[in-house]
Order: structure tokens, then C-alpha cells, then sequence
């Protein structure tokens, strides 16, 4: 289904369109659920997270290519039903290439923009793949038609010209020459505005020397992506069609230009509670995409009446060469894609939010057309007949006509011979595919994929860096060694053999010695330059390619290092359920690795001696119920010389690899010479900060019965390695901090809520810190936040000891014990953080802001509001604590003298029974006299019951993680096993134990109450 608000009026405002693409393999096999409907023109997003707040935009145009379709014999996708809703190519071009087309016909300048995250559908959108062309094949198809039909009363120039800007650089696409060292130059004239210099403008025909142009501009930007070592998402590529028509009878020319811009992918990064960035502004990778956000912020708020000083079209490339575009003198037409997918929420909901924002812009076309004396004016050192002809103003001259003809032949040639080379590498390409085997590139940007191709013939073959043999496949990246690998061709068997100080992956497996391919086999070749191998003709049958995908190489890889899908998210959803924020994290960390293989190349050249490792961080350890909350992705940073370590967000992670390639390209342009660059603006340093080891769980249970606890905790970090054992102690006491006695333990925990209770968490030692181990110039300490404590508290700091005694005791109190309070107890477990300390890092410090205090130095926990209590306390005047306390203090008495005076008038009642019924009262006090005894039995018994529980929850904790390693063997499998029954007897023995106890101590208990009251003989 195709809505749309509006056609384009004569001003014009910029029309958006948004497009919802289908599920691609990864949401499928996630179950995604799709969150986006849509009603006419309004576009509905719903928040998985919260399904109550649905929000609503309206656009231009919305097209739904979710589902409702079908792929014909020809495999073009079309409508599953006449006149259904699904929008195929040919519905978007009726709504957006027509308009385009018809603008500039007129003589308007007409942009299309497209924007969205990797991988939402742009380049669909905009090139196609297949049968399904997009919107810029089907619009240089319909130009040239349109050429032809008028050719009788115009004559039509066009010229076409592709670049990419990446970095702030411009990339000419289609030049013959060699890159210019930081790209071409951006100027602006009077009447041209901003344009690219040195730009080649190739004239054109006919739509098919358009399309062998888009694939040559392809094939570079794919070979100069790799030579660079640049990320295509992060690049802008623009299509810049100019089209001259010259009227002869009206002695008129109009110019117009078609830009058709794909922008780089509008991800966010996941939000991950990390810090700002130090060096976030420093970094030219997401410049463009940024300052074109100000600018058609800017723009809008002009739009609604809004005073705005500066619009900032200078501040990046991007906006320079869109100024016209955007606010000026071009009609211009936005598609959104997006993604329909849950996991993809963040994503789509700024995409939506942009586009909003750019609906509101308005434009100022005009039609661009001079009379023919200008066009005579440029030809003039071409012909100087036309400079008498000017000069004298003769109304029209048939000679002048000739020689634009004969100009315009010229150039047609010049572009003809171009095109006729490249069209004889096209056919000797695809009649050697029928010849040999082949690498066929892979690439993270689908459009980019499948472009360049390395034939083996028959003999050897050297692959690297070095073009210098005769027999020798030329290939740039990172990691790659003049001499990588040699390929032997012998007998119809293709072997690879690495050479020494190369690193060659197949199918996932680092291999060093020589290994025979097969067909469809998966290489990775130095850090990240990914290939599929194409074996001979007869090997190929009808095997579908397309699901050997850039995702599929990572994948594979991160299978090769335990990190599987099924496992990672395992999360106990239901037989065919995925969680989606866990699937979410397993492609952030398969979109990682990449990144991270090349940061540890670059960091190694430049010698910069720092390690990364990506790891993932189980967020259960921060919560303290111990619910298997989302996962996140963190980059552990490694200081080989001085084992610093830093530990960086996804978001801090990505932002410094941009800032690491911009480092290494000028460090390859300018070589050694270049100065060292100052340490605070190095993006392989950062300032020492404490690190999070790990966290251990201290149950609280035992504090509702007031009951004694002493554990030894296992601290563990964030993939479940053991940093430390931890011993500590919960102590109930009275207020003065005196341990509580046996007879004070509580059998019904209810029994706390209106009371005072007071208990000291003791920090005893941290013995076997695998921190300090690795390095003795460390240090940690201890954190953890009590309740609903305003402030973290922290432990002093302590150095170069692997078993540092702690002896840290806290008092808490809570006045009054609410329901809250006392579920918590119940439920869940203190978190206690284990920090890491480095020299030159500061201790963290416990901070009493907020915190409130009792005149005894205890701190106070569960602080409810009451109508008799103010919401809040000043925690500094010594009075009004005082004050505080004293009405607490009074409050307590007028209970108990309440709940006395209720016993004084039952023990009078009592009495009085007795002394009518003597016989039956000294049975009755005689039972009385049993309770407290019985009482205190009993709750002797739940103590020790309480304590072997504990060892018996330790052994479930080491059941849950006891797991078999990834490259486990059968014989493996077996010792695995018989591991795992051993623990499953001692956990069932303890278990077995500490029931079989409890039922002795009641029975005897029991026994002993009958026995006394009488009961048995």
C-alpha cells in the first residue's frame, strides 16, 4: 500500500516519504515482532519495552513493503493481490522518480535523499538488485525516453558524475587517474555555488552507459573501501545527473541537476549507561551526517517562524554541496527506510524523528534557463566565429548550433572509447568465470558484495600487498603482508598455504599450513578482507550464494570462539523464543569483532602496544534479585608495556576506532616523519579510571529472622571467572551495636514491620584477587548501595596485596521496618562490587550527601514518609537529628506501653480462670512455661538449618555454572559427565542432610513439648 498526502506544489516544502522494508534473515530468526503499522499516510511506532505509548507521524508519502507480496517467474517482487498494499519498485517510482523526473524537465534542480540505519533498505530503495530496479536505474530509463520523444524540438546534453565522501573527503568514483591525497577540494562561485573540483562529468546516451558507470563507480568505491580501511555504512555516496536542454526555436537553454544521495547508515548506539567520551568531538567519520541534522534543524525552525542566526551549511562537505537541496533552490523529496523489527527500535524511532523535521523545511525553485547567447559566451575559445556572432547580437545562428553539435559528438566519443574498454573488461571477466575458480569479495555493505573478483588460474599464485610478479593477485587492508599466502592451482585442486606472519582464516578456523579449498569455502585474510571461494564451473550446481552474507563470516568466527547464538541467548524464553535484546547483543558483538581485529592491526603498526578484547557483561550480577537481566557489550583495552587496563563501551569503543583510522591514514600518507601526537588527543589512551572486576550477592534473608550470617562469596566478573572470595558477616544487633542472642531470633518475620532493627555488615578480607596477581602495583575496593541508600558506599582503598584484610564494619538501622523494607530482606540480595585500582587513578570516596544519620553514627535505611514524618531530613544540624530521634525514641515507648497494657489486662483474665478452675490452671501454666523454652529450641534449630542452606545454595551456584568447553572432544564429554554427577550427589547429599536435620530437631522439639505439658505418659 502506497498513501500520500499531497503532490508537489509550485512551493514546495521537502516531501517525505518512509518505506518499511520486510524481515531480513536475522529478524527472522530472531522471531522480531514487528512494532511499525501503518494507516494512509500515518506511520505507528510501538515501544516493545512499553506498549502503552505508541507514537504517530505523519508524512508525505508511506509506503508498506513489509509483507503482501510475491516474486513472479522473473523474480520481481509484486502485490500477493490486484490493488494490494504492498508498495513494490515500480509504485515508489510512480510517487517519487516521476516528480523528480518531471522537475527537472522543467528546468528545477531535484534532489532525492535516502536515509536510514545499515541495512533498512536504502540501497534497495534507491539501485535494486535484479529484476527490481531501483529509483536511479528506473529514472535514468525514463530520462533518456523522455530525451528521445523530444528530440525533435530540444537538443539534450547529459553527463553524469559519482562520488563518495567519507571522512570529510571527497572521492571522485569514475576518475582514471590515482587518488588525490585528501580528496578533492570543495569551492563555491557566485552562480554555481559549492561544487567539487576536478570532478569528472562523463557525458551520456543512454541508460545503459549510466548503469556500466554506477558499476564501475561501484567497484572503485569498493577497492578504495579496502584500501582505506573505511567502513561503507559510515560513507555518503552522491549520483549527480546534469542535464542540458537547448531550445532552438526559443533561443532558450535550461540546466538542471538531479542529485541522488545515499546517506550513511543513521545508527544509534545502544544506550549503555557509559561515559562521555573524551574525544567524541574530535572525530570527522560522523561530521556530515551531524552538522545535516543541525541544518535541517535549523531549517525547520525557520520554517515555523523561528529566529535563526546561522545555519551551518559550511561545517561539513555533505552540507556544502546539499545547501541547494536543503532550504535553496532545488525541489527535493526524502525516503525513510526502516526497519519493522523490535530490536531495531532505537533505530527506527530516530529515523522517524529526523524525518519529521526535514518535512518541515522549505525550498525556493526556480527554473534554470539563460538565453542561447550564454551558452555562446562558454563556447567562445572553442569557436571564434561565435565571438563575432555574439558581439554583433544576431538573433540566431545555424552555425552556432553546429558547433554545440560538434562539441557535444566530441565528448560522446571521448566517453564511447572509455566505455568500450571498460565493456571489454566486463566480458574478459565473465568469460574467465567460466573458466577458473575465484575470490569473490564480501562485504558488510550488500551493495558493495560480490564486486571484485580474483581468478586462480592454473600454477601458483601469490596473494599480498606486492603487484611486482607476473604471477602474482594484488589485494590492500589491514594485516595484509607483501607475500600473504600462496594459491596452487594443480589439477583442477586449489590449495592455500599462509606464509610465515600472515594470519589466514577458513571457515572460521585459523589455519598455518596448507589446506586444499573447497567450493564455497569462507576466507579471511589478514584482519578482515573477507572472500568466498567460487570453485570450477562443475562444482557450482544450483547452490544459493546470497546466504554466505558479511553476518554469516562474523558468525562463523564468533562460533570458532564459544560465542554461539543459541547459547548466548538462552534465556529460558520458551522453545523457539529469543529474547530480543540478547539476539540484539550477539550481532553487536559479530558487528564488533571486525572492528576490534582491525584496532589490534593498526595499534601493532603504529606500535602503539595496546591490546582489545571484546567481552560481554552478564548485567544479572547487578541486580539484586539475580534475574538474568540484557547483556552488554564492553571492549576491554590492555596495555602491553604496564598492564593498564581500561574497559570501554560499544558506543566509546566505536567512536575511537574512527579516530584510530583517521590517526592511521595520515600516519600511512605523511610516514615516519610525522610528530608524535600529544598523548591527551591519542585515541589509543585514556586516563586511568577504577575498574569493575566483578560483584558478588549477599543474601539479606537472614536478616528478617534476625538471624547471624557468616559467607564466604565467590566475586565474579562480568563472563563468570572468579576474581575473588569475599568474607563477610551480617550481624543483627541492638542499637548500640551488641550482637542480638539466640533467644532474640525470629520465627515469623512479620514480626519486624513497625519495629527498629539494627544490623552491621562486617567486611572481613578478600583473599585470592586475581587483579593483584597479574600485577602487584594494584589496588581494590568495595562498593555496594543498602537499600534505598541515596549514596554508594565504598570501602578504603588497599594496595599490593592479594589477600588484604578489609575489617570494614557498617551499622544500618531502619526506625521504623516498613513492608519494603522487609520483602527486600525476603527477596533479594546485597550487591557488593569488587574495584579494581591502578597507579595514577583516584580512590573512589563514600559520599554522605543525602544520607541520613542517628546521634549513635548509624546510618539509616528504609527512611518512609509518614504523616507525623517530614519527607525529608537535614542530615547536617546535630538538633535536628536529635529531635528526630527523640520523637522516634517516644513513639517506640507509647507502643510498648500500649502493647503492656493489652498483656497486663490478659493476665488479669487469666487469673482470675485460674483461681476457679485450680486443677486445669496448673496444666495451663505448666504449658505456658513450655512456649519460651520451645521457642528457643525452635529457633536455635532454623539457625542451623539457615547455614547449611547456604552450603547448599553454593553448590547449585557451581552446578549452574559447571559447563562443558566448546572444543570439548567425546572423551571430554565424558569427564564432563562424570564432574557433573559428582556434583549432582554432593549437591543432593547436603541437601538431603540439612532436610533430614531439620525434621530431627522439630520432631525432638515437639516430643519434648508433649512430654512437658503433659500430653504423653
Amino acid at each position: 500500500m502506497r498513501a500520500k498526502a499531497a503532490d508537489m506544489p509550485g512551493k514546495d516544502c521537502v516531501k517525505v516519504a518512509v518505506r518499511v522494508r520486510p524481515f531480513n534473515k536475522r529478524e527472522r530468526d530472531a522471531g522480531s515482532r514487528c512494532i511499525i503499522s501503518m494507516a494512509s499516510n500515518i506511520i505507528t511506532i510501538q515501544d516493545p519495552r512499553n506498549g502503552q505509548v505508541p507514537r504517530s507521524f505523519c508524512f508525505d508519502y508511506a509506503f508498506w513493503s513489509h509483507s503482501g507480496f510475491t516474486r513472479d517467474r522473473s523474480g520481481l517482487y509484486v502485490p500477493e493481490e490486484p490493488g494490494g498494499r504492498y508498495a513494490d519498485q515500480g509504485s515508489v517510482f510512480q510517487d517519487l522518480g516521476e516528480g523528480i523526473l518531471e522537475n527537472a524537465l522543467q528546468g528545477y534542480n531535484a534532489t532525492l535523499l535516502a536515509y536510514g540505519q545499515t541495512g533498512s533498505g536504502k540501497s534497495y530503495s534507491m539501485v535494486g538488485y535484479g529484476p527490481n530496479k531501483g529509483l536511479v536505474p528506473t529514472l535514468c530509463d525514463r530520462l533518456f525516453q523522455a530525451i528521445r520523444a523530444n528530440q525533435d524540438s530540444r537538443q539534450c546534453q547529459v553527463f553524469f558524475s559519482m562520488l563518495e565522501i567519507y571522512n570529510e573527503q571527497v572521492v571522485d568514483l569514475l576518475s582514471r587517474g590515482s587518488r588525490t591525497p585528501g580528496g578533492l577540494r570543495v569551492r563555491e562561485e557566485l552562480q554555481r555555488g559549492f561544487y567539487v573540483e576536478g570532478l569528472r562529468r562523463v557525458p551520456c546516451d543512454g541508460a545503459p552507459q549510466v548503469e556500466q558507470l554506477m558499476e564501475q563507480g561501484t567497484r572503485t568505491r569498493t577497492t578504495a573501501a579496502t584500501h582505506m580501511n573505511a567502513n561503507s555504512s559510515r560513507s555518503h555516496m552522491l549520483i549527480i545527473l546534469q542535464l542540458k536542454q537547448i531550445f532552438c526555436k526559443e533561443s532558450i537553454t535550461k540546466q538542471s541537476n538531479i542529485n541522488l544521495v545515499d546517506l550513511a547508515g543513521s545508527e544509534r548506539q545502544r544506550a549503555s549507561g557509559s561515559e562521555a567520551d573524551r574525544l567524541k568531538e574530535g572525530t570527522a567519520i560522523n561530521l556530515s551526517l551531524t552538522t545535516l541534522g543541525n541544518v535541517i534543524s535549523a531549517l525547520a525552525d525557520v520554517a515555523v517562524g523561528k529566529k535563526v542566526v546561522h545555519i551551518p551549511y559550511r561545517d561539513s562537505v555533505l552540507t556544502k554541496l546539499l545547501q541547494s537541496a536543503l532550504g535553496g533552490n532545488s525541489r527535493t523529496v526524502m525516503i525513510a527506510a526502516l526497519s519493522p523489527a523490535d530490536i531495531c527500535y532505537e533505530e527506527s524511532m530516530s529515523t522517524l524523528r529526523y524525518a519529521d523535521r526535514a518535512k518541515r523545511i522549505q525550498n525556493r525553485p526556480v527554473v534554470n534557463e539563460s538565453p542561447t547567447e550564454r551558452l555562446v559566451k562558454e563556447l567562445k575559445a572553442e569557436n571564434a566565429r561565435l565571438i563575432v556572432w555574439r558581439k554583433s547580437g544576431e538573433a540566431k545562428s545555424p552555425s552556432c548550433l553546429k558547433a554545440i553539435q560538434m562539441l557535444w559528438e566530441q565528448h560522446l566519443q571521448e566517453a564511447l572509447k572509455d566505455w568500450e574498454q571498460q565493456y571489454a573488461t566486463i566480458t574478459q571477466e565473465r568469460r574467465m568465470m567460466q573458466m577458473y575458480p575465484y575470490l569473490l569479495n564480501i562485504n558488510e555493505d550488500t551493495q558493495l558484495s560480490g564486486v571484485v573478483k580474483l581468478f586462480i588460474q592454473d600454477g601458483d599464485w601469490d596473494i599480498g600487498l606486492s603487484d611486482s610478479s607476473p604471477r602474482s593477485i594484488s589485494i590492500k587492508g589491514l594485516g595484509i603482508q607483501n607475500r600473504h599466502a600462496v594459491f596452487s592451482n594443480v589439477q583442477r585442486r586449489v590449495s592455500l598455504t599462509p606464509l610465515a606472519g600472515s594470519k589466514v582464516i577458513i571457515n572460521g578456523t585459523l589455519v598455518s599450513q596448507k589446506t586444499e579449498l573447497q567450493h564455497l569455502d569462507r576466507l579471511i585474510l589478514g584482519s578482515n578482507s573477507t572472500y568466498l571461494f567460487i570453485g570450477y564451473p562443475s562444482e557450482r550446481g544450483g547452490d544459493d550464494w546470497s546466504r554466505y552474507d558479511y553476518d554469516y563470516f562474523q558468525s562463523e568466527l564468533a562460533a570458532a570462539e564459544g560465542i554461539h547464538l543459541h547459547t548466548l541467548c538462552d534465556s529460558g524464553a520458551g522453545p523457539g523464543k529469543t529474547d530480543p535484546s540478547l539476539l540484539a547483543v550477539f550481532y553487536d558483538y559479530i558487528k564488533l569483532m571486525p572492528m576490534v581485529a582491525e584496532a589490534n592491526q593498526m595499534s601493532q603498526e603504529l606500535q602503539k602496544g595496546v591490546e582489545f578484547k571484546l567481552e560481554i557483561k552478564n548485567l544479572a550480577l547487578s541486580d539484586s534479585k539475580g534475574h538474568d537481566l540484557e547483556k552488554e557489550i564492553a571492549v576491554r583495552v590492555t596495555s602491553q608495556e604496564n598492564k593498564q587496563v581500561w574497559l570501554w563501551s560499544k558506543a566509546k569503543f566505536v567512536n575511537r576506532k574512527f579516530l584510530m583510522e583517521e590517526l592511521y591514514q595520515q600516519h600511512a600518507g605523511e610516514g615516519a616523519g610525522r610528530a608524535p601526537m600529544p598523548r591527551d588527543r591519542d585515541p589509543f589512551w585514556d586516563p586511568l579510571e577504577p575498574l569493575l572486576l566483578g560483584k558478588a550477592h549477599l543474601w539479606l534473608q537472614s536478616l528478617a529472622f534476625r538471624i547471624a550470617l557468616e559467607e564466604q562469596l565467590e566475586v565474579l566478573g562480568s563472563e563468570g571467572t572468579e576474581e575473588a572470595i569475599l568474607q563477610v558477616q551480617l550481624i543483627p544487633c541492638n542499637p548500640t551495636g551488641l550482637p542480638l542472642e539466640e533467644d532474640d531470633i525470629l520465627i515469623d518475620p512479620s514480626e519486624l514491620l513497625g519495629r527498629r532493627l539494627d544490623f552491621q555488615l562486617v567486611l572481613d578480607q578478600c583473599c585470592g584477587l586475581r587483579w593483584i596477581k597479574q600485577a602487584r602495583n594494584r589496588g581494590i575496593q568495595i562498593g555496594f548501595r543498602m537499600f534505598n541508600s541515596a549514596q554508594p558506599f565504598y570501602t578504603p582503598a588497599v594496595w599490593h596485596n592479594v589477600n588484604p584484610l578489609l575489617d570494614q564494619r557498617v551499622h544500618f538501622t531502619s526506625l521504623h521496618t516498613s513492608q519494603g523494607l522487609l520483602e527486600h530482606l525476603q527477596t533479594s540480595a546485597l550487591v557488593l562490587e569488587l574495584w579494581g585500582l591502578q597507579e595514577g587513578c583516584r580512590d573512589m570516596l563514600s559520599s554522605l550527601e543525602g544520607v541520613k544519620m542517628t546521634p549513635e553514627g548509624c546510618f539509616i535505611i528504609d527512611r518512609t514518609e509518614t504523616p507525623d514524618t517530614p519527607a525529608t531530613l537535614d542530615p547536617v544540624p546535630e538538633v535536628s537529628c536529635s529531635m528526630r530521634a527523640l520523637q522516634l525514641d517516644v513513639e517506640e515507648l507509647r507502643n510498648t506501653n500500649a502493647a503492656l497494657r493489652t498483656e497486663n489486662h490478659t493476665l488479669k483474665e487469666q487469673l482470675n480462670t485460674a483461681r476457679t478452675e485450680c486443677g486445669r490452671g496448673r496444666s495451663e501454666r505448666r504449658g505456658s512455661s513450655v512456649r519460651p523454652s520451645c521457642d528457643a529450641e525452635f529457633a536455635r534449630a532454623l539457625k542451623v538449618f539457615y547455614h547449611s542452606m547456604t552450603s547448599v545454595r553454593g553448590q547449585l551456584q557451581r552446578l549452574r555454572r559447571h559447563r562443558p568447553s566448546e572444543d570439548s572432544d567425546l572423551l571430554g564429554l565424558r569427564l564432563f559427565v562424570d564432574e557433573q554427577s559428582g556434583l549432582l550427589c554432593d549437591f543432593s547429599e547436603l541437601l538431603e542432610q540439612s532436610v533430614s536435620s531439620l525434621k530431627q530437631d522439630v520432631a525432638a522439639i515437639v516430643r519434648r513439648k508433649r512430654e512437658r505439658s503433659g500430653i504423653w505418659p
